[in-house]
């Protein structure tokens, strides 16, 4: 088995905080993100994210999550069939159906696939790379744990942009959706930490 960086609290955090950087930057770049800056800045603070009052509506909000909820399912697939941790592929099943829910109704509303950026790529490449048991278990929750951070912070910025009564179509169903996503980021986040400090112990 190969040498592991222990997990920690603190490692886990830095490598969290490192992750959502990366995602933000790629957004930014791409044009996604744009408006995402005051998220960005709360991210390298470690803090909650504030209000986004430019930029962030909800074709944005599709386009930010179809990325890492696809990484998410690709990972997932892999996951079940080689996590040896009860929690951690019980976990994998669940967040795969997730997953697969999410992407067929972004794609169903014509949200666009973009292609994996380098951190996407190194993320599937250091899990399906990583020994079978206990380090493969760690490297696939830490990296949903960020994944799910980066997702429930759009999340919630998205929503703090939007009121209960927008005025067009597309906008009420994406704060619908932003709306029940949050509540599955949220649990997933506390799931995998609670997992990443079973894995640890």
């Amino acid at each position: 088995m190969t040498d592991q960086p222990t997990v920690t609290a603190h490692t886990a955090g830095e490598a969290s905080s490192t992750n959502r950087r990366s995602l933000l930057k790629h957004l930014t770049a791409t044009g996604v993100g744009l408006g995402l800056s005051g998220l960005a800045s709360s991210a390298l603070a470690g803090g909650a994210p504030g209000p986004m009052k430019m930029g962030l509506n909800e074709k944005t909000f599709r386009m930010g999550v179809i990325g890492p909820a696809e990484l998410s399912l690709i990972t997932s697939q892999i996951a079940v069939a080689r996590a040896t941790n009860a929690n951690a592929r019980e976990f994998a099943r669940f967040e795969l159906r997730e997953a697969i829910a999410v992407t067929t109704v972004l794609k169903e509303l014509k949200t666009p696939v973009p292609p994996m950026d380098a951190k996407a790529r190194a993320t599937l490449a250091r899990i399906q790379s990583a020994p079978d048991g206990k380090d493969f278990d760690t490297v696939y929750i830490m990296a949903q744990h960020d994944n799910h951070v980066f997702l429930q912070q759009l999340a919630t910025a998205y929503l703090a942009n939007t009121t209960p009564n927008e005025p067009t179509f597309p906008e009420q169903q994406g704060r619908h959706l932003a709306t029940l996503a949050l509540n599955q980021f949220t649990e997933h986040v506390e799931l995998t930490a609670r997992i990443l400090k079973e894995l640890q112990a």
